[in-house]
């Protein structure tokens, strides 16, 4: 049985045992921001201007679109995490206060998509294009040497593994330096482009705004492009939701979800578009339609010398991609770890500490970034690390329309976790202090230079020993006490919810449809969201076929030993 306690060497004045700090607001803030704040902001306003037609009007406002799609999609989120215990997972939770039947299955589906399609190969192959970029002074569309860059790419998200196993709590301050370190960048965007327009900053003025709604050259685009457009632009505010997550690592959790994280996707959402803003200042309509290169690379090229810009830029570029691989290899893993502790993972009492489960999601990013032999592949795996959580979101939010209108019988708006949070420090404390008195002898707490109420923080019977869980996770939801009146609660208007639905069936759905130039893509049109759907199907035969598979190799005696959630931890 693992040691509940940290060691202690009596005698000594030390504790030797390290430990990891409770995530604080700014963290939790840095967690979205280095997420959502990747290549996109820098690139992907081009090709969206291109899916426009060069209209302005129509630019802005597929952004506006997305901007409320997502705050549609955080409140929903919101009410989720607010009527359930704070526990790591995010989607998982919600998608079991619903489809909990058969017991396992949706556990097992949704362990596939995030364990083998959550990889973060497309940002670290970034991470070393714009390495190799800043070190050969090479420009985007330069040929590059990919074998050098999948080495740069590897390097970078086994850094960011080796960092959160042995130094968590600087692997944090990192993240949080990158995270204020992107604000700062889409700060200092916005500040050129309002100097130029103020006529600070001497540069050819661009007539963009003169009419906002004209199609360059009066070409109309189709309505696919439009679509595409909408698609990337959605996909560019990929993360907001990355702190629901890993709530059990907050230090108050209550505080971020109804503060923190509206405030950093709010921020995010902002800056977004006042950088968009400043883009259409500086660079004239030609030059965004017809040039195949970095959107801040022209934006800084007209305010810098090129030459510095072709230094500056990749680094700021790498350094926004290596907050991502750090935020997002973190919170996955620990959605991984989660997973392990409720049996959903093969091998789950190996995943089940963190650790490992950081080697797990290492492992999946570096095959999935060395194994393709094409250049091509690059899009394709962005492209099918985002593509699940569609069709994630689209159950999710079906569960939440029958979870409103099943109110009564399902106990909805009636759980308060600030009250269950509580009882859970309480009997944390009792248990601490029947082991001291049980297993150490009287005053070597005080002997050894530990403070009691120090050794209760970082005491917690279910991270230490892994295979128990409190009770009170596991209480029924007939006799959880209503929410007090000073507490804020959060209920996703409909509209809100029919918004996400509608918004997330259309991705779902829209790469299956045939685009204009289909016979030119190196990789067919349908390859990437059939591999994903396909990757669903694989957890549900996993689910069905484990416990034939246990009986032949002699772990079980029937099927019905195959245990989930709290059948399994008890």
């Amino acid at each position: 049985m693992p040691t509940l306690l940290p060691s202690i060497s009596v005698g000594t004045t030390t504790s030797s045992i390290r430990t990891q700090a409770k995530l604080g607001p700014l963290s939790c803030i840095s967690l979205i921001v280095n997420k959502i704040i990747g290549t996109g902001i820098f690139s992907n306003p081009s090709i969206i201007f291109q899916y426009t037609g060069g209209n302005v009007g129509l630019f802005l406002s597929l952004f506006v679109v997305g901007g409320i799609i997502i705050f549609c999609g955080l409140i929903i989120y919101l009410e989720f995490a607010l009527n359930l215990p704070f526990k790591n997972g995010g989607e998982k939770n919600y998608l079991l206060r619903v489809f909990n039947q058969p017991k396992g299955l949706m556990g097992c589906v949704y362990a596939f998509s995030i364990v083998l399609l959550g990889f973060l190969s497309g940002n670290s192959f970034a991470f070393g294009k714009y390495v190799l970029y800043a070190v050969v002074d090479h420009q985007e569309g330069d040929q590059t040497n990919d074998s050098l860059v999948k080495v740069i790419g590897v390097t970078c998200i086994s850094f960011c593994i080796f960092l959160h196993i042995k130094f968590p709590n600087q692997g944090t301050r990192l993240f949080n330096f990158l995270g204020v370190f992107k604000l700062l960048i889409l700060v200092l965007i916005i500040a050129i482009g309002g100097l130029v327009s103020l006529g600070v900053i001497d540069i050819e003025p661009t007539d963009n705004f003169t009419d906002v709604w004209l199609f360059y050259g009066d070409k109309l685009p189709d309505t696919y492009s439009v679509a595409v457009g909408l698609l990337e632009v959605i996909y560019s505010f990929k993360g907001w939701e990355n702190v629901n997550y890993v709530l059990n690592e907050i230090e108050d959790p209550y505080h971020v979800l109804t503060i923190a994280a509206p405030s950093a996707v709010l921020l995010t959402t902002v800056l977004y578009f006042f950088v968009l803003i400043s883009y259409l200042i500086v660079i004239p309509k030609k030059e965004l339609l017809e040039s195949g290169v970095l959107v801040a690379g022209i934006f800084f090229n007209k305010i810098f010398s090129e030459s510095i810009t072709s230094r500056l830029l990749p680094i700021f570029i790498s350094l926004s991609n290596l907050g991502n691989v750090l935020v997002v290899s973190y919170a996955h893993s620990v959605v991984n770890q989660e997973l392990a502790m409720n049996n959903y993972l093969p091998f789950s009492s190996v995943f089940q500490y963190l650790p490992y489960s950081l080697l797990l999601h290492w492992f999946v990013t570096v095959f999935i970034l060395v194994a393709p032999p094409l250049t091509e592949i690059y899009e394709f795996v962005v492209n099918l690390y985002i593509y699940p959580g569609t069709w994630i979101n689209v159950f999710l939010t079906l569960g939440l329309i029958y979870l409103k209108l099943n109110k009564k019988k399902e106990k909805w708006d009636k759980f308060n976790p600030i009250i269950q949070e509580r009882n859970l420090q309480e009997d944390d404390e009792n248990s601490l202090h029947s082991y001291t008195e049980e297993h150490l002898p009287q005053g070597s707490l005080a002997n050894n230079g530990l403070d009691y109420e120090e050794l209760v923080a970082e005491y917690n019977p279910r991270k230490r020993n892994n295979q128990e869980e409190d009770s009170h996770l596991l209480i029924s939801r007939s006799s959880l006490p209503p929410p007090p009146a000073n507490q804020k609660t959060i209920s996703a208007p409909f509209i809100c919810v029919f918004i996400f639905w509608f918004a997330n069936l259309f991705l779902a759905l829209m790469p299956f449809v045939r685009p204009p130039h289909a016979d030119q893509l190196d990789i067919p049109y349908w390859c990437f969201p059939t591999v994903g759907t396909l990757v669903f199907i694989l957890g549900a035969i996993f689910y069905y076929a484990r416990p034939y598979v246990l009986m032949w190799v002699g772990s079980i005696d029937k099927k019905e030993e195959v245990k989930y959630e709290e059948e399994f931890l008890d």
